[in-house]
């Protein structure tokens, strides 16, 4: 589809600025129309864009007044919105600012959605936090950071900083970085007991999985005390992948008259990842299995989610011994050895990582083919817990690639709890047999 835009009368710097981010656009249009592109590499007022249907979008809102930004979308690869973006962007980038609780499918692009937002929003000449994103735990934090140095590597102007566990701060310095990105305990630290942040002067604040902050006891009375702190006319942008009811009905309650976009239950699923379970007798069945799905199909990379420690200890132990690569990741572990682990795994220094809940959420490494549930998910009572099912497959078949997830299934009660997925999102869930490599060869293609 081609689209022409005439954009009239812009000042000069902007049209410069334009002209250089649209560049790299041209090289990935597969149909080149050559002799527009040279008249158009010939001028530069009035500008004529011969451009992707997403590109128009980008420039009519608030990248036209900043071209670097635009750049930075455009070298991160983004030729077009997803579904999300599609929807939200609009919203988010609208004047006066809109409120906004979304849900999305994990690896959909949400985060890349709300960070255009605060890009968006900043004035780089204030030397202020202006933008302020929590976070549920310090890799989520790290890895929203890394989209936000990615999109903003032509914005030089705009600064971000950390508020997380073991950044010493002291009190009273103001800080000059204009977002601020960080976990809720730290945040509110910043904001009260070191005064590092004036929240009356925040113009956007985000909550990343917002149904972990919200549904967790911790993290939502500190989530709260931030967002009461905030200025009447703030932007608040509420994300995550799921949201059961009861926290659907609490967000709207704390974010003032929001757009809302939900997901059907059976849309939650990701339709790129193929489920299976294999019925087992105990953790060494389990083991046998895992090393039988190995020895059928290639895997990039794989994640692996036990229910303890222990079991993530001894499963380790298990799989360096047949000569895997493996790290491993659990609560316990203090946040920088948990960082390195994860940039390690990222790296593909390691092609496996053995977790509990830690890694359930938002990580995303690109390469990781294939999701391992050796236990299934469980709330603190014992029951399914869904949208932590939902978490875990979403670590694989990530913006659109197709994944693999497979369910260790050793008892009747997990089989219920099994049945209780397939109920809950209304999607089956075949069964594989890992004594059969034929049978393993054909999931895998």
């Amino acid at each position: 589809m081609k689209v022409i835009v005439r954009i009239l009368h812009l000042p000069s710097d902007v049209q410069s600025g334009l002209y250089e981010a649209t560049r790299t656009l041209f090289v990935r249009e597969e149909n080149k129309n050559n002799d527009f592109i040279q008249q158009f590499l010939c001028q530069q007022s009035p500008l004529c864009l011969s451009i992707s249907p997403y590109a128009v979008y980008a420039l009519l809102y608030h990248p036209l007044r900043k071209p670097q930004l635009l750049k930075g979308v455009y070298e991160m690869g983004f030729n077009r919105p997803s579904k999300i973006q599609e929807n939200a962007l609009p919203m988010m980038l609208a004047e006066p600012p809109q409120n906004l609780i979304a849900q999305s499918q994990s690896g959909t692009g949400k985060t890349a959605a709300f960070v255009l937002a605060m890009l968006s929003h900043v004035d780089p000449s204030l030397k202020w936090p202006q933008c302020l994103c929590i976070s549920p735990t310090y890799e989520l934090a790290l890895q929203t950071g890394k989209v936000i140095e990615q999109m903003g590597k032509f914005y030089s102007e705009v600064k971000l900083a950390y508020a997380v566990r073991g950044h010493k701060m002291d009190r009273g310095v103001k800080i000059k970085e204009q977002i601020v990105i960080g976990t809720p305990g730290t945040v509110l630290d910043w904001c009260v007991k070191l005064k590092l942040i004036d929240p009356k002067k925040i113009k956007v604040f985000v909550l990343d999985e917002a149904d972990v902050m919200i549904a967790t006891q911790g993290h939502q009375d500190q989530s709260i005390r931030i967002q009461r702190m905030l200025p009447k006319g703030c932007q608040m942008l509420l994300f995550s992948a799921t949201f059961e009811d009861s926290v659907w009905k609490f967000a709207e309650r704390v974010v003032p008259d929001p757009n809302i976009i939900k997901l059907k239950r059976e849309e939650e699923t990701l339709d790129t990842i193929k489920q299976y379970y294999v019925l087992c007798n105990s953790k060494e069945d389990k083991f046998n299995a895992l090393c039988n799905i190995y020895g059928a199909i290639t895997i990039a990379q794989a994640m692996i989610f036990c229910h303890t420690r222990k079991t993530a200890n001894w499963l380790a132990g298990q799989l360096s011994k047949e000569g895997h690569q493996v790290a491993l990741l659990s609560g316990e572990m203090v946040v920088e050895q948990r960082a390195a682990v994860i940039e390690r795994f990222r790296d593909g220094k390691e092609k496996v990582l053995i977790t509990t809940n830690v890694c359930a959420r938002g990580i995303d490494v690109e390469q990781v083919s294939v999701v391992i549930n050796f236990d299934l998910p469980l709330d603190k009572d014992g029951n399914p817990d869904n949208e932590t099912y939902l978490h875990r497959i979403g670590r694989t078949g990530r913006f659109g690639k197709r994944g693999l997830a497979v369910n260790m299934v050793d008892s009747q009660r997990s089989m219920e709890i099994l049945k209780t997925y397939e109920k809950h999102f209304n999607k089956k869930i075949g069964r594989l047999d890992t004594d059969d490599l034929d049978e393993i060869e054909k999931i895998a293609n």
